[in-house]
């Protein structure tokens, strides 16, 4: 049975009934090139009110380095009290292979940071014991690109460790390849592939821990509110940890429910379904 999308004019609408949201970032807070003001201007109203706000994203850095880029980007820290990455959870993951050779696929320097501390040595595939993805080298990449590099990490057997589940993400007005859409690949030629970020539990775990400290008790789940933009992360991740969720259309599926047109409400519905998330209502960008 498809389920009613409540008719929401903003965050305000919704915001007595949750202590605390676990918040996506790019997508919804900002757009890889600039905040978006009115996402950022309702997050600081919502703990003005005395709620919570964690943010959680499948940015494959640790959450350091996010909060320098967050503020670059204009998102003031009045907007949230803490961060989780799927940086954060991949570095256990990296962890295990202390002293080890790992096979890094990412831009070159740029998550640098994700291995900080970590003692791996990274090496090209012939001598690597796993697969670290960040994401695809350059954003004009398409996964089919990798095909043949993927054949050799097939043939040694190498576990691939995808540091950002996020199959695409809105870049400005692009829409651009991530490293889950790598995964994917992998995982069709029959590649084991291990993620810890949305949907996965481990990423939602913290950041629910996160939200307790902040609020300085514990937390019921029914007053905590997901925000995010992608089926298959957000709303899959949010269903999974029982959490109502707050969609937002405009970001990789504003083409297709016409977002900042006029949304056909079952249209959003259904696209969301296979998740099973409930909905607590829809907004085209996150407002007040």
């Amino acid at each position: 049975m498809t389920q009613t999308i409540p008719n929401i004019a903003g965050l305000s609408d919704l915001a007595g009934r949750y202590d605390a949201v676990l918040s996506d970032v790019w997508g919804v807070v900002h757009n890889g090139v600039a905040a978006f003001p009115s996402a950022v201007e309702a997050l600081a109203e919502f703990r003005r009110a005395g709620g919570k706000a964690v943010f959680i994203t499948n940015a494959p850095r640790p959450s350091g380095p996010i909060v320098d880029l967050l503020d670059d980007l204009g998102v003031v820290r009045e907007a949230y009290d803490a961060i989780v990455s799927s940086g954060d959870a991949t570095r256990t993951m990296i962890a295990k292979y202390s002293g080890r050779a790992i096979h890094h696929v990412g831009p070159a320097t740029e998550d640098d940071a994700l291995y900080e501390g970590l003692n791996v040595r990274r090496t090209g595939p012939e001598e690597a014991e796993v697969v670290v993805v960040t994401d695809l080298d350059t954003d004009e990449d398409t996964p089919e690109m990798y095909r043949e590099r993927a054949k050799l990490w097939l043939a040694r057997k190498l576990p691939m460790i995808c540091a950002n589940p996020d199959r695409v993400v809105e870049h400005g007005d692009k829409i651009i390849y991530c490293g889950g859409a790598l995964g994917d690949l992998y995982a069709a030629m029959g590649g084991m592939v291990l993620m810890a970020g949305k949907p996965y539990q481990p990423i939602y775990e913290e950041a629910f821990r996160l939200a307790e400290v902040a609020a300085g008790r514990k937390l019921d789940k029914s007053r905590v509110l997901a925000i995010g933009d992608s089926v298959r992360t957000d709303a899959t991740g949010a269903a999974q940890f029982g959490l109502d969720l707050l969609f937002i259309t405009g970001s990789i599926h504003a083409a297709e429910l016409d977002a900042f047109g006029k949304p056909d409400p079952q249209a959003i519905a259904d696209l969301v379904a296979p998740s099973r998330a409930h909905l607590a209502g829809f907004l085209p960008r996150l407002s007040w």
